[in-house]
């Protein structure tokens, strides 16, 4: 027996068949399942292994599930992803439940990305090895900022509004007519972790 200690998360979902196909689009396999008296998944992917519990009344919209993952090489796993997600899906799903970011740098860390499952459940993959200083934030303009910011809070929290008030906030400090093209492709990049039907103040639904 390994000496090696592990923590193994248990998830909640709405239905288990809804969990299976999107993990198996990941590379997990079913290693044990069970229907009563309550029902019960487990997957496991190489040295990932997740637990999911069913609950019918569940809302994944308000799921607080979160799991941080550690890899040692986030394009590959984030490669692996995206072509099963392909296979499966015929597209990247990259709104709405399920989706997947896109890999960028996180405030904080060496960078990743982010799976939401059909339970609502957040995979923030990360990398090991120490916060590296963010050159990009550190030489960016204000707009640029602004925007890397919003983006962020898109990306690391599922916060769309949080997103537009960023925007929003910075919109007075920046040239109104580089700003108005830039602003909606930002809040795009935001809306791709969440679909909101706000649109923020004063902008057009469309770049100009």
């Amino acid at each position: 027996m390994s000496s090696v200690e592990r923590t193994i998360p248990i998830l909640p979902c709405r239905h288990l068949d809804d969990i299976v196909p999107f993990y198996e689009a990941l590379g997990f396999t079913v290693t044990y399942r069970q229907a009563r008296p309550n029902p019960y998944l487990c997957l496991q992917r190489g040295g990932l292994d997740l637990h999911f519990f069913g609950i019918p009344e569940f809302d994944p919209e308000t799921s607080l599930g979160n799991v941080i993952v550690v890899v040692p090489d986030i394009a590959v796993l984030y490669d692996e992803f995206a072509a099963g997600l392909r296979a499966a899906y015929g597209k990247l799903p990259v709104s709405g439940l399920p989706r997947m970011t896109r890999p960028r740098r996180k405030q904080g860390t060496t960078g990743g990305f982010s799976v939401v499952d059909p339970g609502g459940n957040w995979l923030r993959i990360t990398s090991p090895g120490q916060a590296e200083k963010d050159d990009q934030a550190e030489t960016a303009g204000q707009l640029d900022r602004v925007l890397l910011n919003a983006a962020r809070q898109g990306d690391a929290r599922g916060d769309i509004p949080a997103a537009i008030k960023v925007l929003e906030a910075g919109r007075p400090r920046c040239r109104p007519g580089r700003y108005r093209g830039i602003a909606v492709t930002a809040v795009l990049m935001a809306t791709v972790s969440r679909p909101s039907p706000r649109t923020p103040h004063g902008w057009s639904r469309r770049p100009r």
